[in-house]
């Protein structure tokens, strides 16, 4: 079965006009998904909804009055403004509710080899900070939960966002247990990169050959030097050449090979694999939409290669949400 975790809270937040934030991708997606590619009538596609994570949750991996002051509107405008969004009940609802997406991403991998996020990635939250658009680090979360789970000593996070997971490396410095890839534009948000476990930094305006010729290779060596026994894949396409806060010229086609990559990799080494979409910024938020489904045709393609969309039937499959 290939499970799709997804609710609607994620694109349920209003923004402030012209806002960089593209919150509506979240549920454009659902409805490409579910419209026009018709997953649901793929065999064995499910959609599962999350519940939200608890305060409690959030205080094992972040700094408890953090989250309070999260939770409770009391942290500081400046502090506010370097996460990048206005406090409102809406955004702590989201967040909770993704960031509990994520983990039961982790759930689902676990039980049946791979799933997908409709969100997540939200790798520049610190211990006692947010920062760069994320409140909770979803990632850390998720990694650190995925370590009580059977058979699971080793958890990789291969993050593929265009910007450097800066708030999972400093978060996960100290968990041997707990390998921390990223790749990433050189010159790009945040300034200061703190060490990740592996650190690929590319330039600006590298292309789609040179970005896979890359990051494959390091890919290969750090899954057959850690082992790990469940990989996270943060699947950011603002790696591509139309990307807004980019840099780099990765082209729609390039993603679904860097997507088709990891998955096919992963399920040939028996990795359980828990995606979610990561970054991708436009003013036209449609315009993400094609893009961040190349993860969801490349895990068709690896999962289910010989089958067809069936004629729409009944939903009985899907978990309505």
């Amino acid at each position: 079965m290939l499970p799709l975790v997804y609710h609607p809270v994620y694109s349920e937040l209003v923004l402030p006009p012209k806002h960089r934030y593209p919150i509506t991708k979240y549920h454009r997606l659902y409805l490409h998904l579910t419209q026009e590619m018709r997953i649901q009538h793929w065999a064995d596609v499910r959609f599962f909804q999350p519940e939200p994570a608890t305060a409690a949750e959030l205080k094992t991996l972040h700094q408890a009055d953090y989250i309070d002051h999260l939770i409770h509107n009391t942290l500081p405008a400046a502090k506010m403004r370097r996460i990048g969004f206005p406090w409102s009940p809406q955004l702590i609802e989201r967040t909770l509710t993704s960031t509990a997406g994520t983990r039961l991403t982790v759930d689902l991998a676990h039980q049946y080899g791979i799933s997908l996020h409709l969100s997540g990635g939200y790798h520049h939250a610190h211990h006692d900070f947010g920062s760069g658009f994320c409140l909770v680090n979803d990632l850390a979360f998720a990694a650190r939960h995925a370590l009580t789970l059977p058979g699971i000593d080793k958890v990789m996070i291969v993050d593929c966002d265009v910007h450097q997971g800066d708030g999972t490396a400093t978060l996960l410095a100290d968990d041997s247990n707990i390998i921390t890839f990223s790749v990433h534009c050189d010159k790009n948000f945040p300034a200061r990169k703190p060490d990740s476990d592996i650190d690929l930094a590319l330039p600006r305006d590298t292309g789609t050959e040179d970005y896979l010729s890359a990051f494959g290779a390091v890919l290969t060596l750090a899954l057959a030097q850690h082992q790990p026994d469940l990989v996270i894949y943060d699947a950011g396409v603002d790696i591509h050449q139309d990307d807004a806060l980019g840099y780099f010229q990765v082209t729609t086609e390039g993603i679904f090979r860097r997507d088709q990559r990891v998955i096919q990799q992963c399920h040939d080494a028996a990795i359980p694999l828990a995606a979610v979409v990561g970054g991708g910024y436009r003013d036209d938020h449609q315009q993400l939409v094609d893009i961040h489904a190349q993860l969801f045709l490349a895990a068709l393609a690896v999962h289910q290669p010989h089958r067809q969309p069936t004629q729409p039937g009944t939903m009985s499959d899907v978990q309505e949400i």
